[in-house]
């Protein structure tokens, strides 16, 4: 419920402060007077379109601060987008507009914290319905159109959209795991061609050691240096064993060495440990010069082997670039592949499976969608006569309404696309309600309309009407305004009206004028400097009627144009007689 509209600096107001109360709220007033403009500030306030004729001429700045008391969904919606609510339960919405040259600038909030304008109307949605001539409202949408429809429907079409939204779910998740899956067996079957490229190359290269490349390369250089090494090692033995140019080897010199430490025992023990160590010597060398001798003669040239050897180098060097950077790395990584090439091929998941569940869960989504559409088509025929029923008294007695449902892809909401179809004269062609019907048309279809959801929508909203009854008077003004007050027990109503049948109808009347006023303008004097000269502006004012006589004026008013003592006494009996009403009394 809106319970406090402040307005600053908007179109015709200059400052404006408005306590709404519950029930029904009119606006009256001249035409011209300015009530359209409150409605303008509670639709740009929930963030309606903006331009810069809405900024108050001389001014650069305007504010719209709505106060609402919050309900169930409203406090549930500010949970879901993490705004705190207000300690008294209340929700303000606040929207600054700033003017730079032609340019209108907004900021929203929302309990202070700032939203964008998209959020913002997410949030209208639960508080408000505005139905004002020349603007696009939630009815016209076909979501809307059909959200309404189940509503209608009632608990039955409530539970089936559980199902299909449940339905729903499962079925894209096996969609998902489906689309998944086919998408995994791509990289899968890439991933297993380029594994089994890499083993195969790893294969045929038949690594297994480690040290392989180091002892290879060892080969590789015995094999190049095998002259120069028979010739050294021929010159080794020379050294050490048996020396062709008549000089003695080293084993020589050592027996000589051998022989003269003999001797020197049988004369002092003590040198018998320098004896062992030269027989140990000689014998070491006479071991080594044998050894160096056979392994020059076992030297020989293997040109064949050179290009194997080398050739296998090049192999284990270009296996090490590509999986190395060493041997040894290469081994690790064979291993590796190896392994996952196995649980590769091991864990293979039937997709043939996996379309069956997603075709199943499919099928189901269908058949849920299909239970919908027809409890959907039950309630759009009880909708249809209810409605008509609801529009012959408020002057629209050859009206014809069709809810047409037709088929569509499913979704979370069904697989009907449910619009709204009208015409309202005789003779002409039904059409989207959206492109037929004209501004009081509107409002009246969707009196008519919240008159058959009364028992079936408990919520809180606001409705909003604009000159609802614009061109009706009597009866139909009289049903109207009955209309409104039985809305107004399930809903807050705000209504726009010059009908003193509907105006004595209301729990809450406010009386709207425009008024001129002298207010100091701000001027530049080359001598004097800045001068504030008195200036007439326009303004708007609204009052609220608190006193029985104050609505009898106002009902005169309305009736007559003139405050005389008949349009009085018809003013008085419009207000008993919508007291009887309220009260349940027979009317007077």
């Amino acid at each position: 419920m809106l319970s406090l509209l402040q307005i600053k600096n908007f179109a015709l107001v200059d400052r404006l402060t408005l306590e709404f109360g519950q029930g029904l709220n009119v606006l009256t007033g001249e035409t011209g007077a300015g009530k359209s403009i409150i409605l303008d500030a509670i639709d740009v306030v929930l963030g309606g379109k903006v331009n810069n004729r809405l900024i108050r001429q001389g001014t650069q700045h305007a504010s719209l601060e709505a106060t609402f008391d919050g309900n169930e969904r409203v406090l549930q919606w500010l949970q879901e987008q993490e705004i705190d609510p207000l300690d008294d339960g209340t929700v303000v919405c606040l929207r600054e507009l700033s003017l730079t040259g032609e340019t209108v600038r907004s900021r929203s909030r929302i309990n202070g914290v700032l939203v964008n304008l998209q959020l913002m109307g997410q949030f209208r949605n639960l508080l408000v319905e505005i139905t004002a001539q020349g603007q696009t409202v939630q009815l016209m949408d076909a979501t809307r159109q059909r959200e309404l429809l189940d509503l209608y429907g009632g608990t039955a079409i409530l539970k089936q959209r559980k199902l299909v939204e449940s339905a729903y779910e499962n079925c894209k998740k096996a969609e998902k795991t489906l689309e998944k899956r086919k998408k995994s067996e791509q990289e899968r079957l890439q991933r297993l061609d380029l594994l089994e490229y890499q083993l195969k190359e790893l294969d045929e290269a038949q690594l297994s050691d480690p040290n392989e490349l180091e002892q290879l390369e060892q080969e590789r250089d015995r094999l190049s240096h095998v002259v120069e090494l028979q010739k050294l090692s021929y010159e080794t033995y020379q050294l050490l064993y048996q020396n062709d140019n008549g000089e003695p080897a080293i084993a020589d010199r050592l027996g000589e060495a051998e022989m003269l430490l003999t001797d020197m025992t049988e004369y002092d023990k003590e040198i018998e440990p320098l004896l062992e160590m030269v027989q140990s010597a000689l014998t070491q060398v006479v071991e080594a010069g044998k050894e160096i001798n056979g392994y020059g003669d076992r030297l020989e040239a293997d040109p064949q082997r050179l290009t194997e050897v080398e050739e296998r180098i090049n192999l284990i060097k270009r296996i090490c670039r590509k999986y190395g950077p060493d041997l040894a790395d290469a081994i690790s990584l064979y291993e590796k592949l190896r392994a996952e090439l196995e649980e590769l091929n091991d864990s293979e998941q039937s997709i043939e499976k996996l379309e069956k569940e997603y075709n199943l869960a499919y099928e189901n989504l269908v058949k849920t969608c299909q239970d919908l559409t027809l409890l959907r088509q039950k309630a759009a025929t009880k909708l249809e006569k209810q409605l008509v029923k609801e529009l012959k008294p408020l002057a629209m007695d050859k009206v014809i309404f069709v809810c047409q449902i037709t088929p569509c892809p499913p979704s979370m909401n069904g697989s009907d696309k449910v619009v709204f179809y009208f015409s309202p004269n005789p003779g002409e062609k039904i059409q989207p309600l959206s492109r037929t019907a004209s501004g009081g048309e509107m409002s009246r279809f969707l009196l008519a309309l919240k008159a058959c959801f009364a028992k079936s929508e408990k919520s809180s909203s606001t409705l909003i009407f604009d000159e609802i009854d614009a061109g009706v008077s009597g009866k139909v003004a009289q049903a109207i305004a009955e209309k409104l007050h039985n809305l107004s027990e399930t809903y807050q109503v705000l209504c726009v009206t010059h009908q003193p049948l509907v105006a004595a109808m209301a729990e809450n009347h406010f009386r709207v004028e425009k008024q001129i006023i002298e207010e100091l303008s701000q001027l530049q004097n080359e001598e004097n400097g800045q001068l504030s000269l008195p200036e007439l502006r326009t303004v708007v004012r609204v009052k609220a009627l608190e006193n029985i006589q104050n609505r009898r004026e106002e009902l005169a008013q309305l009736t007559g144009g003139h405050s005389s003592e008949d349009a009085m006494e018809f003013a008085t009996s419009l207000l008993v007689k919508a007291e009887s009403y309220r009260l349940g009394k027979p009317s007077i």
